[in-house]
């Protein structure tokens, strides 16, 4: 277990080195900071990384086989209005605590947090019972996704553009450290037990169904409101002196972080001894390991949450307002490029994700191929984000023609890729996103005197945007690859083939 938990540990220095060091070297150079400042970033640092290792072995002791448990079971008893309710619930149950909702709701000064939680959680709810049926009545998920993202521009074109932004960040933060490996799982455990052809394809696609809800929520939420002035609060940066200031900001901040997590694990642990009680499902070995899981999870979540707010998401403002002086302005494109390239390593959610897709399609996607094409995508969009924070363009102009792309492209790939890259989008936009690249756009757009809802808004929903775009033209690549040389013993390749040709005669 020791070794479990060194390798996760090292995976997430990995990904949190390169962050660490881009801002070390912009306040060496162009945003000088008190040492002070940057003591709690660097501690914050240590933190972030002890807490991804922690959750990782968790997520994959606890959260993956109890929501694969839980598919199985529940495609075998083969009533329809109970599986629709129980997705119902647990979608609705572990969304209502996801911290990085959390973050969002502090945000939005016009709907009452609770309002806002519960609507956002109704939708993920919804979407998760919906994504399951069509797992179990085989729907194609381009098909799906064309049809609920027409509705859902529909609805955009309704609401006030103040807070349409926001409606789309929505849609990004609710697929978080805690729903994905849960979701993930579920669908694994689902399509698995159908035992046909198509399951492994039908295991993804989750997530992306869950990401959709969340939009389609919040847009009739600030229709029925006319929010106007939405607004968020500014993140304060505590004076610090002496070492021992550093350590009293993060120890007073862990209570409050342990009473969140402490709420986000407790729906879950009901479902789970909610499950175990009439289903009998696991064995007492499997029932001790699962909550070691859950206590790792618990302190993983504590140990990261603490970490980002205390330590990452203040300098995040300080840099964002910090490089708008004058001409320094303009760096925040490269600079943006540079942090969203590495930050999406960062996400724990991300590497959960990468290592399923490596497993599910026998290696012919790699951890690495993922990798890669998540951190040249995200890049892209962050770069996109601070143009609009400093010209003020709409986000109209990126997301309806990237969506468009996205769904020309979902028809033209296998359904596998088409899971992988949406489900992608949900969870690229994770805990680092929300609280380091959010509040450096707003720094920014604070500074320059821009209007923050509307333009600095949106950094999360373009994160999640990039993925679907980048993974599928992977997937043309290797369509393309796959069908002029077969690889030996791999089924994915083999499937691919089969379809191209059945397209072609078609």
């Amino acid at each position: 277990m020791n070794e479990k938990l060194k390798e996760k540990t090292k995976e997430a220095l990995s990904s949190v080195l390169p962050i660490t060091l881009i801002v070390l070297v912009l306040s060496i150079t162009v945003v000088p900071m008190e040492i002070g400042t940057i003591a709690l970033f660097l501690t914050g640092a240590v933190l972030l990384i002890f807490g991804m290792g922690f959750f990782q072995l968790g997520a994959e002791m606890a959260m993956t086989p109890l929501g694969q448990g839980i598919g199985g079971r529940l495609l075998k008893g083969q009533k329809l209005v109970l599986i629709i309710a129980v997705c119902f619930l647990m979608g609705a149950f572990i969304t209502i605590a996801e911290p990085d909702l959390q973050v969002l709701a502090n945000q939005v000064a016009s709907i009452p947090n609770e309002v806002l939680i519960w609507t956002v959680a109704v939708g993920v709810g919804i979407f998760t019972s919906v994504a399951v049926c069509r797992i179990l009545f085989h729907i194609s998920l381009s098909k799906m996704l064309t049809v609920l993202y027409i509705l859902l521009f529909i609805l955009a074109f309704l609401t006030p553009s103040d807070f349409v932004a926001v409606a789309f960040d929505a849609g990004g933060v609710t697929t978080g450290p805690m729903t994905v490996p849960f979701i993930m799982a579920l669908g694994v455990g689902l399509s698995a037990s159908r035992s046909d052809k198509d399951g492994a394809n039908d295991s993804f696609g989750l997530i992306a169904l869950c990401s959709i809800g969340p939009i389609l929520m919040v847009l009739l939420l600030g229709i029925f409101y006319h929010p106007t002035e939405a607004t968020y609060s500014a993140v304060e940066l505590m004076p610090v002196i002496t070492t021992h200031d550093v350590v009293k900001q993060f120890l007073s901040a862990v209570p409050k972080y342990a009473r969140e997590v402490t709420q986000s694990i407790l729906p879950v642990l009901c479902v789970f001894l909610i499950f175990q009680i009439f289903s009998k499902h696991f064995r007492r070995r499997h029932i001790l390991r699962m909550c070691i899981g859950f206590l790792y999870t618990v302190i993983g979540l504590i140990l990261f949450l603490t970490g980002v707010n205390v330590g990452f998401a203040p300098v995040g403002n300080l840099l964002g307002s910090g490089l708008t002086d004058g001409w320094l302005k303009w760096l925040m494109v490269p600079v943006g490029i540079l942090i969203g390239y590495y930050i999406v390593k960062a996400e724990p959610a991300v590497q959960l994700l990468n290592e399923q897709v490596e497993d599910l399609t026998g290696g012919a996607i790699s951890h690495k191929m993922m990798n890669a094409s998540l951190s040249l995508g995200v890049a892209c969009a962050v770069a996109l984000s601070m143009v609009r924070v400093l010209s003020g363009i709409s986000i109209y102009w990126i997301t309806i023609p990237g969506y468009i792309l996205a769904l020309v492209l979902s028809r033209l790939v296998p359904p596998v890729f088409v899971g992988i890259a949406f489900d992608s989008g949900g969870v690229a936009s994770g805990p680092m996103t929300s609280t380091f690249l959010l509040p450096l756009s707003m720094g920014a757009c604070t500074a320059i005197g821009g209007n923050v809802v509307r333009d600095a808004f949106g950094i999360v929903a373009l994160v999640a945007l990039a993925p679907l775009i980048a993974i599928q033209i992977m997937g043309l690549v290797y369509n393309h690859k796959a069908k002029a040389v077969p690889l030996a013993g791999s089924t994915l390749a083999e499937d691919i083939v089969i379809e191209l040709e059945e397209d072609e005669d078609e």
